[in-house]
């Protein structure tokens, strides 16, 4: 197939055109018109899945990547035979599997053991070699990547083989079981003399050498401590209260627990041994336009170029990493009736431009935590490899940089975590419960217990008000009270330091200190549990934004309990009977109250609630709604018919119901003034989202969320005001800081 048209610049040229058209002719030779494809053009890069009007588009406007001279990703074979130029492309090297693999092993070696590393397969000389086994397991490889399949079988090499099936199978997802009767079938299949491995281990034995293996580290059966450095040869916890053995049975090796850990040194080194990945890496500062009022990536950040004013040494090689990190639990036994929290932590780097980064390939997993209880506390001894190893790589390590052809010392620098609300609990050591939920407000923080909904709600939002506006002297509408209070200033990371600098704490979960942990709260009053584990980074408690506010799951809850509390979804809403009574006890929204009926009472109609027939024509809105493809679930199937009820939403279904769904559903529906702020609210949203801010909206967001809070406390109960409401107040002020929401949820982590 003609590829020539790839390097014409011209896109409205016919030639171009032509070949955009044949392109998608081959592309959907054997799929269906309505079927998405990877698109190949320069910002999708085959990231992305597009259907084939948009990649046509994509092509014609933003133009096809000219590297992807092989179309994998579209049906081309590996050796794809035809005449013209699928043998040479470019300046005439050979296209071929072969080549590709020679290139990657050329660049491992050199950056690993310098540019005359292939003199050494020659002299075998073992003075040459820094480490011997493993230079000698690498030429292995080279040899595999030589050796024919088969004799005669000049397609495919040894290596070649194994590399393609394996990523065949990560691309179709196969089964181990259905990989291992497939290599039966080869053996069977191909000649006597092929080298095909007999089952899926063998494959990975063969490839192990290419780098990137993991560390098992036992930990304690209680969580105390790992055995690593000064307890590597215990057999016992050396927790006194503990004293747990490491291993199930006496005299067996195998351990209670494993922490299995990935080093994060030999994956960034490996970045750079790519030119065109050690190219992007460089991103953030060559090609990014800055824009003092715009941000459209982490780079354009406040708290990113704060970090760059206090550390200039680091900011001026571009090639130095800034990472971010999440985690979160989850069940990997897939149902509910097993109770097992597993722990992955992510590193992603951001010196990658925006149509790479946050994507799959450049997810690092650094250590998979084994549960079968949630960590809490005890993540910090868990974190220990992690910690140390960004220290290490705080002062640089000698790395090749295939773009430029020298050495370097590579630095990488943790900017800020990314989590959930419990998560961030456990990370930051700052409990998430309690009169202090609020991480930013702390001991400053507005909270009252409901003693009949046996709930706090977090409520006092006037205080972020101009000090002049009216509302901050009026009584009624709100908790009774004026309120003239200055907004809260949240804590530099300095203080923080002098706050739990000399906390003491004893990690386990033993029976003797869960009880010890029963104790009553701390002289200073405050809800810190520990001294993070970050703390131990040089760098840490300078920086502006150290844990993120996840946008994902506020705009979740926050769009569950409104949908929750319009729609009175039963057990979810809340506007309880027993929040009316609470009503009454705070002399609160007279309006509201209870009226007693007999033996039982009456709850009044409030202004929020939807009636029977606006609940219809909502559910029926919601009904009739078509999406485009890969918007967004299809949330008619949530709709409970005849109940006039909604349950079931995913996490981005709520974020596609507050922001562009709830304005259409409840037109004409409530009062004006509930729907006027409920209006406000999903702008609010949306704006926040965007794919690029402005700082001027996001310091008006900041003035208008304080209005909105406000609004929502004149017309709805105390009840409704859980900590996800409160956070929204927080939200603009980290994306000033922390820059595109986009970079920093967990939307592509738990996905």
């Amino acid at each position: 197939m003609d590829k020539t048209w790839m390097k014409i610049s011209n896109r409205k040229d016919k030639a171009y055109e032509l070949g955009v058209k044949n392109f998608l002719k081959f592309a959907y030779s054997q799929k269906v018109e309505n079927q998405k494809i990877p698109c190949p053009c320069t910002q999708c890069n085959n990231f992305c899945n597009q259907t084939k009007t948009v990649v046509e588009d994509h092509l014609l406007t933003q133009g096809i990547r000219k590297s992807y001279t092989r179309w994998m990703h579209h049906g081309e074979q590996f050796r794809h035979q035809n005449c013209g130029d699928s043998t040479k492309h470019g300046d005439g090297e050979e296209d071929s599997d072969t080549e590709d693999l020679n290139d990657m092993l050329h660049d491992i070696g050199t950056a690993q053991w310098g540019d005359n590393w292939a003199g050494r397969e020659e002299s075998k000389d073992d003075s040459l070699n820094a480490n011997h086994s493993d230079t000698n397991n690498f030429l292995k490889l080279l040899e595999d990547a030589k050796k024919e399949l088969y004799p005669g079988n000049h397609f495919y090499s040894k290596l070649s083989f194994v590399v393609t099936l394996l990523h065949l199978k990560t691309m179709s997802g196969w089964t181990i079981k259905s990989f291992n009767a497939l290599l039966e079938i080869f053996s069977h299949a191909l000649p006597p003399e092929a080298t095909v491995p007999k089952s899926f281990a063998d494959a990975k034995k063969l490839i192990r050498d290419l780098g990137f293996k993991s560390e098992k580290i036992h930990a304690c059966v209680n969580d105390c401590v790992l055995f690593r450095k000064e307890n590597e040869n215990f057999d016992t916890c050396p927790n006194l209260n503990c004293k747990e053995p490491r291993y199930k049975m006496a005299g067996s090796r195998v351990p209670h627990k494993v922490l299995r850990y990935f080093p994060l040194k030999p994956r960034l080194q490996r970045l750079y041994t790519h030119k065109e990945i050690a190219s992007d890496m460089r991103w953030h500062k060559e090609k990014c336009v800055h824009d003092d009022n715009i941000m459209r990536h982490p780079a354009d950040s406040e708290a990113w170029k704060h970090f760059d004013r206090l550390h200039p040494d680091f900011a001026v090689d571009p090639r130095n990493v800034r990472l971010g990190l999440a985690t979160d639990g989850f069940n990997p036994f897939g149902t509910m009736s097993s109770a097992y929290s597993i722990w992955p932590i992510y590193l992603v780097p951001y010196n990658l431009s925006p149509w790479k980064c946050m994507r799959d390939p450049f997810f690092f997993l650094s250590m998979l935590i084994p549960g079968p209880k949630s960590l809490g506390n005890e993540i910090d001894v868990y974190m220990e490899p992690l910690i140390d190893e960004l220290n290490e790589m705080w002062l640089g390590v000698e790395t090749y940089d295939a773009y430029s052809g020298k050495k370097f010392d590579l630095r990488a620098a943790l900017l800020w975590t990314i989590n959930d609300f419990p998560a961030y609990a456990m990370l930051s050591g700052w409990s998430m419960k309690g009169y202090q939920a609020c991480p930013s407000c702390m001991v400053e923080t507005t909270c009252i217990h409901l003693p009949h909904r046996k709930k706090l709600c977090y409520t006092g939002h006037r205080r972020f008000l101009p000090i002049d506006h009216s509302w901050r002297r009026e009584k009624k509408p709100f908790d009774g009270n004026v309120d003239f209070r200055n907004p809260v200033a949240p804590l530099s990371g300095n203080e923080i330091l002098d706050q739990v600098q000399n906390m003491e704490v004893n990690f386990g979960k033993t029976k003797a200190q869960f009880n010890a942990k029963k104790r009553k709260r701390s002289e200073s009053g405050l809800n810190w549990t520990k001294k993070s584990c970050f703390f131990e980074l040089p760098y840490w408690a300078d920086l502006l934004l150290r844990h993120n506010l996840d946008l994902m799951h506020v705009s979740k809850n926050v769009s569950e309990a409104v949908i929750a509390t319009i729609v009175d979804i039963e057990n979810k809403t809340k506007d309880h009977w027993l929040c009316r009574q609470d009503l009454k006890d705070l002399g609160l929204k007279k309006e509201l109250h209870l009226i007693p009926n007999g033996d039982s009472y009456i709850m009044p109609h409030a202004c929020y609630s939807l009636t029977k027939e606006e609940k219809k024509k909502v559910c029926e809105f919601l009904n009739s709604i078509k999406y485009p493809d890969g918007f967004a679930s299809n949330i008619c199937r949530c709709i409970k018919n005849g109940q006039f009820q909604i349950s079931g939403m995913k996490s981005h279904d709520f974020h596609i119901f507050i922001q562009r769904l709830l304005p259409l559903a409840i037109c004409g529906s409530l009062t004006k003034e509930v729907r006027q702020v409920l209006f406000e609210l999903s702008e609010f949203f949306k704006k926040l989202c965007a794919r690029t801010l402005h700082r001027e909206v996001l310091e008006e967001l900041g003035q208008k969320i304080a209005v909105i809070l406000c609004k929502l406390e004149r017309l709805f109960p105390p009840a409704f005001f859980d900590i996800m409401m409160h956070l929204m107040v927080h939200l603009p002020a980290e994306a000033i800081l922390g820059g595109l929401a986009q970079y920093r949820w967990m939307f592509p982590f738990e996905r």
